[in-house]
C-alpha cells in the first residue's frame, strides 16, 4: 500500500488548483491510517473578506451535516444499544405529542431507524427559519406540521426529529449536551474558518452555525457542530481502531446508505476507487469525511466554499471525488 506521505501528497493537487483558481478560499486535507499515521496539508484563506486571514491546520470548521454522524447518530445508536431506545419503534415512543391531533398519520409510524437512513417521505428542503426565530414555537411547529409525503429523499427533517427525541430524552437542549472530544457547538472566530455573509442575519458568520435551521432552532440534530480535521481524524481512528462495535454504521439501509452515513454508490462524494467497505458523509459548508475499514485508512477534506457566499460554483462535488480517487489510487 502507497504511504501516507504519497497519498496526501498527490491528493493535495485538486484541492491546491481549486484555491489557486479561486474556487474555493481555502482548505485543509487530512489522512490517517489504521496504524495511527496522519498528514495534514493546508491551503489557502480561513476568511478572505472583509479581512484577510490564513488557514492552519488548527483551523475550526463548520461541520455542518457531519453533525448527522458525529453527534446524532452516535447518540441514537448508543442509546438503541443500551436498550433505552428500538430503532424500529416509532418516533412517537419518545415524542408522543408528534402529529398528535391526527393519530392515524403516515409521520406518527415513522421509525428511528427509518431516519437513520432517510427511508421517510419527508421534503428534501423546508425553510422552517422562515417561520420565525422562537426556537421552542418553531419545534412545536415542527412536530405539529402536516408534512406532505414525497419520494424517500435525503432530508434534515429526519435528524431534526431524531435531535429532538435526544432533546426529550434528556430533559435539554442539544447545546447542552456534549459534543464529543475535539468538537463544540461555537468556536473563537480568530480560529474559525469564516462561512457565508448571511441574508437574514445581516453579518458574515464565523464561529456561529452557518445552517439557517439550526440557527433559528437554537441547536438542532441535522447541523452546528465544529471541529479542526485533527478532531475528524480522531474520530477515524476511533471506528478503525474498534470496527466491530460499529457495525450498524457500516450495515446497509439502502444502495445508498447506512445507518447515518452514504456508503459506495455510483457517482458519490468518495470517488470511484475506495473499497466496498467504506462510509462517508458530507456537509453544505464545504467538509466531508469518508472511512475505508477495508482499506484501514480515513481521509477527511475541510474547505469554507461558502465563503463568502454560497451561490457560486465551487466545484466541490468535483474536487471531493478527485481527491478520494487519489487518495486510493493504489
Amino acid at each position: 500500500m502507497t504511504d501516507i506521505a504519497t497519498q496526501i501528497d498527490r491528493a493535495f493537487a485538486p484541492l491546491a488548483l481549486a484555491v489557486q483558481t479561486a474556487r474555493i478560499p481555502g482548505g485543509v486535507l487530512g489522512v490517517i491510517d489504521r496504524d495511527g499515521n496522519r498528514a495534514l496539508r493546508v491551503i489557502g484563506a480561513a476568511q478572505s473578506v472583509p479581512d484577510q486571514r490564513p488557514m492552519t491546520e488548527t483551523t475550526w470548521f463548520d461541520l455542518a451535516s457531519l453533525t448527522k454522524v458525529l453527534f446524532t447518530t452516535e447518540r441514537i445508536l448508543a442509546l438503541a444499544a443500551a436498550g433505552t431506545i428500538d430503532l424500529d419503534a416509532p418516533l412517537v415512543s419518545v415524542l408522543p405529542d408528534f402529529r398528535q391531533y391526527n393519530l392515524d398519520n403516515w409521520e406518527r409510524k415513522v421509525t428511528f431507524r427509518q431516519c437513520l437512513g432517510h427511508q421517510t417521505p419527508f421534503p428534501a428542503v423546508f425553510p422552517l427559519y422562515t417561520y420565525g426565530r422562537d426556537p421552542d414555537l418553531l419545534r412545536t411547529f415542527l412536530l405539529q406540521h402536516e408534512w406532505s409525503a414525497g419520494p424517500s429523499v435525503y432530508s434534515d427533517i429526519n435528524f431534526i426529529l431524531l435531535g429532538l427525541a435526544l432533546e426529550r430524552l434528556e430533559g435539554r437542549g442539544i447545546r447542552a449536551m456534549e459534543p464529543g472530544t475535539g468538537f463544540a457547538w461555537f468556536a473563537d472566530p480568530g480560529s474559525a474558518a469564516a462561512t457565508e455573509d448571511c441574508t437574514w442575519r445581516h453579518r458574515l458568520l464565523v464561529g456561529e452555525v452557518h445552517d439557517d435551521n439550526c440557527s433559528a432552532l437554537e441547536g438542532a440534530g441535522h447541523a452546528g457542530l465544529f471541529g479542526t480535521a485533527d478532531a475528524l481524524l480522531d474520530f477515524a481512528a476511533s471506528k478503525l481502531d474498534d470496527a466491530a462495535s460499529d457495525a450498524l454504521i457500516r450495515t446497509p439501509l439502502s444502495a445508498r446508505r447506512t445507518h447515518g452515513w452514504e456508503r459506495p454508490y455510483d457517482g458519490w462524494s468518495g470517488g470511484d476507487r475506495c473499497s466496498g467497505d467504506t462510509i462517508g458523509h458530507t456537509g453544505f459548508t464545504g467538509t466531508g469525511l469518508w472511512i475505508d475499514f477495508a482499506r484501514g485508512h480515513a481521509w477527511t477534506l475541510l474547505t469554507n466554499r461558502v465563503h463568502p457566499t454560497r451561490h457560486f460554483d465551487s466545484g466541490i462535488f468535483a474536487l471531493r471525488r478527485a481527491v478520494g480517487d487519489l487518495i486510493n489510487a493504489d
